[in-house]
């Protein structure tokens, strides 16, 4: 008779989450049930320890071999953090203990980064350190807004209730994004299809009419002659056109990573784009609202909830401003009147803002601009996907319909002469 254990115990916690390893293991139980495993451990020797412990008497402990792709596992994502967020927060309310819901959701976990990840912070609380703490360590995955709101939320004795507006938060923001990324793909995928379409054709198809127009003997059109002229160019250097293209396109996420004015200037070009300025706009607004929003609900100083809010706008105008805002709360101003100077707020979330602060319910009023933007969000975008459609067509249309019309005005010319 053979069972099967989830992962036992873990061994004392004092440690980092670079001291764990994955072990398999084997054993027999008291009864002299085989018993077998999976654990995270600082070494072997300590997992035999904690086995015998409870128990289990362990015959094979070994490393867990890893395969020969995708050992490391995927990365972790904002998603895999919002449901994280979700899962803590229902487990919590519901009165489970914040080890056992972390021993909960480390066993769920099939990403081997996201099992690590909660299996040490799951250590660290083990070993006497508080959620906050353990979060702290892995500052990629949970941003200062998070731990800021975590901290604020043991500090008041309500984290469940924390957890829960986080997991909300998240989910809210993600779903954002999706809208925006959304918005941002087709008229990339448009542009993209209309120049493959154009270097097929420039390649295969326009030297083929060229070897027919050789024949002719007589001069072809100017519009004819500038793409056979193309066509020779993308047949002889296509070699050079394609690193040039990869190189700019490499150049250009460099320059936005590591060049804040060039960031600063590319954002604020693509806020004054028709349609799809709108829609970043409206999004930065609604990012900056449900943000402040929540931090506020949570606890936090306003002017410290001020300077996590900036980076999570998704705009470097819209961090600026913030920052901005952040400096005039500090000193006294009113937050909308600080909003107002910015320019870059509609006059209806500057006076949300001052009646909030009026009635003592700023985050409420918060809430309710957030929502009113992401809605204005999801109805441009839905507007933006229903016009894509027709755009693409006018746009292969001309592309390659003018290339159809060039290659064709030598053989309309020549039937005129006949």
């Amino acid at each position: 008779m053979s069972a099967t254990r989830s992962a036992v115990k873990s061994a004392p916690a004092a440690r980092s989450t670079s001291e764990l390893a994955q072990f398999v293991w084997e054993g027999t139980d008291k009864r002299g049930v085989k018993m077998k495993g999976e654990q995270s451990a600082r070494n072997a020797n300590m997992l035999r320890a904690e086995l015998r412990r409870q128990g289990i008497t362990p015959t094979v402990v070994k490393p867990k071999s890893k395969p020969l792709f995708g050992s490391a596992g995927k990365a972790i994502t904002p998603k895999d953090i919002a449901f994280f967020s979700r899962q803590m927060a229902t487990m919590m309310k519901s009165g489970v203990p914040i080890v056992t819901a972390l021993e909960i959701i480390g066993g769920g976990q099939k990403n081997p980064r996201m099992k690590n990840m909660v299996g040490g912070i799951r250590a660290d609380i083990e070993g006497g350190s508080s959620l906050y703490e353990a979060i702290s360590k892995h500052p990629v995955q949970f941003d200062e807004l998070y731990r800021n709101l975590v901290r604020a939320g043991e500090g008041a004795g309500v984290l469940e209730t924390v957890l829960d507006t986080i997991a909300n938060y998240k989910e809210n923001i993600e779903a954002l994004k999706g809208k925006i990324k959304k918005a941002m793909f087709y008229p990339a995928m448009t542009i993209a299809v209309a120049l493959i379409v154009s270097a097929i054709l420039l390649v295969f198809v326009v030297p083929q009419f060229e070897e027919t127009f050789k024949g002719f003997g007589a001069d072809l059109p100017a519009f004819t002659q500038l793409i056979v002229n193309a066509s020779r160019f993308m047949v002889a250097y296509w070699w050079a056109v394609l690193i040039a293209a990869v190189g700019a396109i490499g150049a250009f996420i460099y320059a936005y990573k590591r060049s804040t004015s060039f960031q600063h200037f590319l954002d604020r070009v693509v806020l004054k784009i028709p349609v799809i300025g709108e829609i970043m706009n409206n999004s930065a607004i609604a990012r900056f609202a449900r943000t402040t929003a929540v931090t506020f609900k949570a606890g936090v100083p306003l002017v410290e909830a001020l300077d996590s809010v900036a980076g999570a706008t998704g705009s470097s105008v819209y961090e600026k401003a913030i920052l901005r805002i952040r400096d005039d709360v500090a000193v006294g101003y009113p937050v909308n009147l600080a909003m107002k100077q910015t320019n870059l707020f509609p006059h209806m979330v500057v006076q949300m803002a001052a009646i909030g602060e009026e009635a003592g319910a700023l985050d409420t009023m918060l809430f309710k601009v957030a929502e009113y933007y992401e809605q204005e969000v999801n109805n441009a975008v839905d507007a933006l996907a229903s016009l894509i459609e027709p755009m693409i067509m006018v746009v292969l249309g001309v592309l390659v319909g003018g290339m159809v019309v060039g290659m064709y005005l030598p053989i309309f010319k020549l039937a005129s002469t006949i």
